[in-house]
């Protein structure tokens, strides 16, 4: 059986391994350039490879292709496949066929970096033999390889879900549904929406969702899917039966007759948001069976996840944080809820169809400067222009460190929150928010 892996990413070059580990005859991919480190892993296991282009006649000849998450349906390989009728599916839909273990799936517009990394930490210190990766870190497909685990924990994309067939998770969450990614899916939030709970299509009355029960999107989503699953909300608005909710400072679990509490105060994360990703977690970790103190304990330890709202250095009593996983409007909107003190923010990148109005009460009430950085600066001078007295337009890290640093005065705070991608200047949200870190280091 011939397997055609389209993408040599990390998800690619997973699903090739595995796929030759399964017996599969494989070829690999690439529109773009392989760097030389993959071409080498690839020649070790001998598997096939090409870059630069795609030739037709080789992915014809697939039984199944498993592509990255990056390329879009529209793209001229993938709708000359589904013309022939050939399968093309996700690499966590492939990964999830050489498994039974059980699985977490994470997916929201924001926060499930934070809730995947806190749910892999709740588990860990629970004592389960727990891998996490997904949309973050290593592969599905390269897990299954490398860490014979009895939970995975993934974080899921949009992309990732928009093709898969029968992957089921056991525990599903879905942390929240906000614009984002609108270029992919034609501009309808619906779409996107919908793809996102493509998450709990497969799952059956055994499993659980588990979702913010406070989303007005989500609970549109409600009404248009058909959920089997047991349904789990988490609220700060309103008293559940069965979910999470808070009641006078406390974090209230409550899973058939088996409830746990514990305060607010306590816990490692502090805000809205991180309140919300806490109690998704320890919904699973109760699920899971996870000891109640441990999961107290837990909570109250866990101190964050890199490049999300993370405290860089303070220099001249001026604090710098990076907030580069902030890559739409909503997530950027918590990090400027979030701010205390007057702040210079550095914003921009691809933009994806955003819509920034609903920043503008908090540019106006917190940001003192705007430093745009991106190729294409257009839109953020037309949407805040007028809003604060200075924007700056800078093309690369180092000059918007640079700008910001002369800018900020004693007890500002300097914000990397670009609420676009950021395939513009740099490789990926990773390497914006080290580049940024470097800056800072260097001043």
């Amino acid at each position: 059986m011939k397997l055609v892996v389209l993408g040599a990413g990390e998800s690619g070059i997973g699903a090739a391994l595995l796929g030759k580990a399964k017996g599969w005859t494989v070829f690999v991919s690439d529109f773009g350039q392989i760097d030389s480190e993959t071409q080498n892993v690839l020649t070790k296991n001998e598997i096939e490879w090409e870059m630069g282009g795609h030739t037709d006649a080789r992915l014809l000849e697939a039984d199944l292709v498993v592509k990255s998450p990056g390329i879009p349906e529209k793209a001229a390989p993938i709708q000359l496949l589904r013309k022939q009728g050939i399968s093309v599916i996700s690499e966590i839909e492939f990964a999830s066929r050489y498994t039974d273990q059980t699985v977490v799936a994470i997916t929201g517009s924001n926060g499930k970096t934070t809730t995947t990394s806190l749910t892999h930490f709740l588990l860990k210190e629970g004592g389960l033999n727990v891998a996490m990766g997904g949309n973050i870190g290593n592969s599905f497909a390269g897990l299954l390889l490398d860490q014979p685990a009895s939970h995975f924990v993934l974080e899921v994309s949009s992309f990732q879900l928009d093709d898969i067939e029968q992957f089921k998770p056991h525990i599903a969450v879905i942390t929240n549904i906000t614009p984002d990614h609108l270029d992919r899916y034609g501009y309808s939030f619906e779409a996107y929406r919908d793809a996102k709970f493509k998450i709990s299509q497969n799952q059956t009355e055994a499993d659980y969702l588990i979702y913010d029960g406070d989303d007005p999107n989500i609970a549109a989503g409600m009404k248009d899917h058909t959920i089997r699953a047991k349904k789990l909300p988490f609220s700060l608005e309103r008293p559940l039966e069965e979910g999470a909710y808070i009641d006078d400072k406390n974090i209230i679990i409550t899973i058939a007759n088996n409830q746990i509490n514990m305060p607010i105060a306590s816990l490692g994360l502090q805000g809205q948001h991180n309140l919300k990703n806490a109690m998704a977690a320890a919904t699973v970790a109760t699920l899971l069976d996870i000891r109640k103190e441990t999961i107290r304990q837990s909570l109250t330890h866990f101190q964050g996840v890199e490049h999300r709202l993370e405290s860089v250095l303070k220099i001249n009593n001026v604090k710098y944080i990076n907030d580069s996983k902030a890559t739409n409007v909503n997530a950027t909107y918590y990090a400027l809820e979030s701010m205390e003190t007057p702040t210079v923010w550095i914003v921009g990148g691809v933009d994806k169809g955003n819509d920034y109005s609903e920043l503008l009460p908090l540019i106006n009430e917190k940001v003192k400067a705007v430093i745009c950085l991106g190729i294409d600066n257009s839109k953020l001078i037309d949407s805040f222009g007028n809003v604060v007295d200075l924007l700056v337009e800078t093309t690369s890290m180092q000059d918007a460190v640079n700008v910001a640093y002369h800018i900020a005065e004693r007890g500002d705070t300097v914000l990397l929150s670009p609420a676009c991608a950021s395939f513009d200047l740099f490789k990926n949200y990773e390497d914006r928010g080290r580049q940024f870190k470097e800056a800072v280091r260097s001043l």
